[in-house]
């Protein structure tokens, strides 16, 4: 990725620049709302239009939350949703529609595009216990770590973002959030809250969380914006496939250490498994929920990562933010706009009316169609994310103007309808189905490890 801005990029912000800095002199400086703008556990420093407050900006019915069972999902229960006919029509699809689109010639679809989709998501494993292979501490005879839960939220935090963390923030379990942990994982084994052992176990039809493991560690990884610019192509479904790849190594790490230190951490056992990650997030103050009916972060947007892991070390909790984003998705709809399937919601408000039973409902949002969303990407042969690229939090931040303007964002809603037409119009210049930006061209860039911008958005690494 190139370390300074195009001139055909300069030329773009300076066309946005009058317009942000007018808005900024209006609004006065930022410390004169009255709110406060620390979060005290601390996830670093965050942007300062970025407040933490007590409940998230989406609405939560608690009572109607109840543990998912994760096999409902389209991810996994794509063909309880179709008959049967149907759903082997789309398969035979899916299998075929990349090499289909090469032997025709259409860009984006190249040799070295499928092979480096398919190579991406190679990497570690994970698992639900972790390694074994870092030594406990009393194995050694030394004592394990002990500290306040502020002094581990610190430890924590500064080992993920060695590890290959974004942001890192934190959950404290209780009777509501525990809800947001699946009854049963992808593979069909059920997850068992359990007071009756001090440690976790695995059977072959069980995963045991001891009650005693009361803190969610939630992080984001990174990933390309460069990468999901190219999508539906393959090499925008290589962004997201490395981005899962990455996390399995940062997962087993993460479990390592804790192991280490003499205390233990249950994972993911397959992608997508344990607990819903985007709400976890939204919880530790890692972004908002959004249109998308996914998280977006104040640093990155959308072009993020989410995972989660339930360990019995204590953590201070991190707090829910309020950045202006679920409030813009109201007038937004850019990624609604430009979904090819048709999928994600158009409504200016959320509502707790899902479209599927996909969705377990009992949060106040934008729900999608998910089957239409998975449907197409069997069509294109890759898993798209033309919302993620679209979205106008995704622009990267290395302008001043992209600054102001989220903090535009975050404090007032006046400026969003025309601030959201602004960023179609110069950063999405595409057709709704097409790359909004050359695939070819991905690559001869001047890119960064893992195609990722390390002085965008969070740097106090």
């Amino acid at each position: 990725m190139p370390s300074s801005l195009t001139r055909r990029e300069l030329l773009k912000d300076m066309g946005l620049l009058s317009m942000g800095a007018a808005t900024i002199t209006a609004l006065g400086p930022i410390e004169q709302l009255g709110e406060s703008w620390g979060d005290k556990p601390g996830i670093l420093v965050r942007p300062p239009w970025a407040r933490t407050v007590s409940k998230p900006t989406v609405e939560i019915d608690w009572e109607a939350i109840y543990r998912f069972d994760e096999r409902n999902t389209v991810r996994r229960g794509w063909s309880k949703y179709m008959d049967e006919e149907a759903f082997k029509a789309v398969q035979e699809q899916n299998a075929v529609a990349a090499y289909e689109r090469n032997r025709a010639g259409q860009p984006g679809y190249s040799t070295r595009d499928i092979a480096l989709y398919r190579a991406s998501g190679i990497g570690a494993s994970q698992s639900f216990l972790g390694p074994e292979n870092v030594a406990k501490p009393e194995e050694n005879n030394i004592p394990r770590w002990e500290g306040t839960p502020e002094d581990a939220s610190e430890m924590i935090r500064s080992a993920l973002r060695a590890f290959g963390a974004a942001t890192v923030g934190f959950v404290e379990l209780d009777e509501n959030t525990e809800k947001l942990i699946y009854a049963i994982d992808p593979d069909g084994k059920e997850l068992v809250i359990s007071e009756d052992t001090e440690v976790p176990e695995e059977t072959e039809t069980q995963r045991i969380i001891p009650k005693s493991a009361r803190w969610v560690i939630v992080w984001t990884v990174q990933m390309s914006q460069e990468g999901m610019m190219r999508s539906p192509t393959p090499v925008g479904a290589a962004t997201t496939a490395l981005t899962y790849a990455e996390n399995r190594a940062i997962q087993s790490r993460l479990q390592g250490f804790l192991r280490g230190i003499g205390y233990y951490g249950v994972g993911e056992a397959e992608t997508n498994a344990l607990a819903i990650s985007p709400a976890f997030g939204v919880l530790a103050g890692l972004g908002e929920l959004s249109r998308l009916n996914r998280m977006i972060t104040p640093e990155y947007g959308p072009m993020v990562r989410v995972f989660k892991l339930i360990t019995n070390l204590p953590l201070a909790p991190t707090s829910p933010i309020d950045a202006g984003i679920m409030n813009f998705c109201r007038s937004c709809k850019t990624c609604a706009t430009y979904c090819p399937s048709g999928a994600l919601n158009t409504n200016s408000e959320p509502s707790y009316e899902t479209q599927g039973p996909w969705s377990r409902g009992g949060v106040r949002t934008w729900y999608e169609n998910s089957l239409a969303c998975r449907n197409y990407w069997a069509e294109v042969g890759t898993n798209c994310g033309i919302c993620f690229a679209v979205c106008p939090f995704s622009v990267k931040d290395r302008a001043l103007i992209h600054s102001m303007v989220k903090s535009v964002v975050g404090t007032t809603t006046l400026f969003n309808g025309a601030l959201a037409e602004l960023s179609r119009t110069v950063y999405s210049p595409g057709l709704k189905d097409q790359p909004q930006k050359d695939p070819e061209e991905w690559w001869s860039l001047d890119y960064s490890e893992f195609g990722i911008d390390t002085r965008q958005g969070h740097r106090d690494a």
